[in-house]
Order: C-alpha cells, then structure tokens, then sequence
C-alpha cells in the first residue's frame, strides 16, 4: 500500500514538474526578443546587426554573475511589474542583459519594441536608467544549460579565440544574455556577444 502511494504522489510530482516545464516553454516563445538581423554564421558564431533599443538598466559592484543576478533582477522587475510614475506594468522581454567587469557591471532589461525614452514611464527607483542603445555588429555565441561565471568564461574565452582566429576585431566586454526564466529547465538558451568592427562590404 505504501509502495502504492508512493508511486502515485511520485507520478504527480513529475507529472505537475512536467506541466511547469511546458507552460515555461511556450511561455518563452510568446515572449517578445529583441530584434536583430543575422549577418553571417560560422561553424563557432554568428555576426549580428542590433539596431538600437530601449533599456532600463541598474549598475552595480559586484564582479561575478552570481553578485550581480538576484540583486539586479529585483530592481528591474520592481520597475516593470509596477514600479513607475504610471503604476503600468510593462511586458517582460528576453534577452536579460548582463555586463559584468571589475570596474561597473550592469543589468539590463530590453523594453517592449512599442516603448522609447519618450513614452516609457519614468522608474521610481532613481538606480533604474533608461537609455537608448546605438546600433552595433556583434558577434555571438550560444551555450545551453544554466550559466555561472565559469560557463561565462569559457565561451567568452571560446568566443575570444575564434575571434582572432578569424582575424575578426572586437572591443569592449563581453557580454552575458540570458533567455530563459530561472525555472525552466530544459531548452535554455545564453550567448556570450562582444562588439565587433564589422565592415557591410565582408
């Protein structure tokens, strides 16, 4: 009997695991992405066009992913579910974005492609910036599972060697973006982009 029970409570907990899977999953691909245009792939990468894009952004100390993560998520879920002069409460989007260095990491959420600085309503929390990128060519590389700082270096270490094996030039840091809500399991998607010096006529 309680071999039995067992059996049943084990089949509901995966079964209830299996459902939030699912639901995370189609979830994901009702999400709005921010748009870019794919210019050329490589067996390692692919070279990306951005145009630009509405961010709201918080800075921070920490050096690692793990410092940066939770902390920069609350601000700017806080902004979005809420958190603003409007009290409007404003669609997730994905890619998260995280630099993160030794001298000022960030975090930033991408804003709905409907939102601009003008129209955006203003954070409450003065920590929270809203800016607007400049176009850029990027390259990318893209690795599943959940990242840490050691997944974190070693495709940006990977990026970097195919880079220059390519004779492609790049500046700045490199860059984490992250997909995925800390809750799905399967199907992850992070890309480690850097930007490049990418002239159209390659």
């Amino acid at each position: 009997m309680k071999k039995r029970i067992f059996l049943i409570v084990t089949f509901l907990l995966v079964s209830i695991v299996i459902f939030i899977q699912i639901s995370s999953i189609m979830a994901s691909n009702k999400t709005e992405t921010q748009k870019y245009r794919v210019i050329k792939t490589e067996k390692e990468f692919e070279i990306r066009f951005y145009p630009p894009a509405t961010l709201a952004t918080v800075t921070s100390s920490a050096k690692s992913y793990k410092e940066l993560a939770s902390p920069g998520f609350r601000k700017l879920a806080g902004f979005i579910f809420g958190g603003n002069q409007s009290k409007k409460s404003i669609s997730m989007t994905s890619p998260v974005h995280m630099d993160i260095n030794d001298t000022a990491s960030s975090m930033s959420f991408v804003m709905p492609s409907a939102y601009t600085k003008v129209n955006l309503p203003k954070p409450n929390d003065p920590n929270v910036i809203i800016s607007t990128t400049s176009e850029e060519y990027v390259a990318a590389i893209r690795f599943s599972g959940y990242a840490s700082d050691s997944e974190l270096k070693k495709y940006s270490d990977k990026l970097r060697s195919a880079l220059d094996s390519h004779g492609i030039r790049y500046y700045g840091n490199f860059r984490f973006l992250g997909y995925n809500a800390p809750f799905q399991f399967w199907g992850r998607r992070n890309e480690i982009i850097v930007s490049i010096v990418w002239n159209t006529s390659n």
